[in-house]
This record gives C-alpha cells, structure tokens and sequence, in this order.
C-alpha cells in the first residue's frame, strides 16, 4: 500500500479554525467596547444628573414647580473629560443633553453619536449609543 502524503495538513486545519476563532476574538473585543462605552456614558449622564441637582435646583423646586434655568450642557468638556475620559478616544466627542422644557422627572442624556462597532456582524443597530438618568422633582 502507499502512504498518502500528510505535508500541508496542519496548515489546512489551522485555516479551517482560525477563521472563527479570531472572528470570535474580534467580536468579544468588540462587545467589551461597546460595554466600556456604555459604563462611561452612564457615568456622564450620573455627572450631569448631579450638576443640574447641585446648580438649578432652588425653593422652586423644593416646592414641586418646574426648574428654570436647567436646559442646555449642564458640563464643560474639560469636566466631561475628566469623568469619561475614554469617550474622548480615538477623536470620538460624546454629547450631554438636557430639554429645554423641563418636565417631571428630568431627562439627562448622554450619547456617542460617532461611536461605531468594528465588526460588521452587528449591523447599526449597536451604533450611536445612548444613556438616560432621569431626576425626579
């Protein structure tokens, strides 16, 4: 009988596995980053949350009437900065939101519009994330 030749195996198999496993390997990065994002967004919204509860809340409020002067960025961006820093990676610029028109609760609104996943597997579903606190008066 002849010996089939076994050169070249290895390297076929190697093809075969590594097309899913760094898929799989991108797409966890990927979804860590997502999650980053999402935690830091979070912190900035809490960070604007508390801004508004610390410089508009007054005896107006006290007394369940609307606060006035709270729409607009309750934050600098040197404060932003300093609270979610990784959302200011890679040149990305995250915005803070509150609507002019308060109503109760507040909606503060922290997003990464240029944010975008790396893995085309996920669609634009998962891009331009979005968080909300909600202050109640």
């Amino acid at each position: 009988m002849r010996r089939l030749d076994q050169r070249g195996v290895a390297a076929l198999e190697f093809c075969l596995i590594a097309v899913p496993l760094f898929t799989l390997i991108f797409a966890i990065f990927d979804l860590g980053r997502y999650a980053l994002t999402l935690q830091s967004l979070q912190a900035l919204a809490n960070a604007g949350a508390r801004s508004i509860m610390i410089n508009c809340y007054s005896n107006a409020v006290i007394q369940k009437n609307s606060p006035s002067s709270c729409s607009g960025d309750p934050l600098s961006t040197s404060a932003k900065q300093m609270v979610a820093p990784f959302l200011y990676a890679g040149g990305l610029t995250p915005t803070l939101s509150v609507p002019a028109t308060a109503s109760s609760p507040i909606v503060v609104t922290a997003s990464s519009p240029n944010f975008t996943m790396l893995m085309p597997i996920w669609g634009a579903k998962l891009n331009a994330p979005s968080v909300t606190t909600k202050i109640p008066f």
